[in-house]
């Protein structure tokens, strides 16, 4: 079975067949994302899915060095899992579910939007918003420009929010 068959078996399986779906990335509102997101899913008997794009622009600059771009590619991914599987450890305790890992390669809205088409299944994204005068760009893209085009429900997350404030909140 392949990846992503294997992918939808597990989360149609699922009791409730809600997803939340987080982007992961390095920003610092990312933890009360998660938390949210955990509450939320534990709370309606639904699940967490974590999403990472790996942004292979370097990449390009190597492909004259096939061998160079390869191994980029795959420490990248390496490096993807690690990250993944943090957050996975976190998301078990707090939600009591295994989250469900997608690993894209390209540019994160175009990844996510293909994503949420793919699959169906994924019933909200849940998004922090940078503390400060910007929300990021992905907020940006999913509740200006872009915002007819998800397809599903984006709830974004206040970056500001202390633990305690989350949890009040879900």
């Amino acid at each position: 079975m392949n990846t992503a068959a294997a992918h939808r078996d597990n989360i149609v399986g699922h009791e409730s067949g809600r997803i939340f779906l987080v982007v992961v990335d390095d920003s610092e509102e990312l933890g009360g994302t998660i938390r949210y997101t955990c509450n939320r899913a534990k709370h309606t008997g639904g699940r967490v899915a974590l999403l990472y794009v790996i942004d292979m622009e370097q990449e390009k600059e190597f492909q004259h060095w096939l061998g160079v771009g390869n191994l980029m590619e795959q420490e990248a991914h390496v490096a993807a899992q690690n990250v993944l599987n943090h957050h996975a450890q976190k998301i078990i305790k707090d939600s009591g579910a295994e989250p469900i890992k997608f690993i894209r390669k390209g540019k994160t809205r175009e990844e996510l939007f293909a994503l949420v088409n793919e699959h169906p299944e994924i019933s909200i994204l849940v998004l922090g918003s940078a503390p400060g005068e910007k929300p990021g760009p992905l907020v940006e893209a999913v509740t200006g420009k872009y915002a007819g085009q998800l397809g599903i429900p984006a709830t974004v997350v206040p970056g500001a929010l202390s633990e305690d404030e989350v949890d009040r909140l879900t």
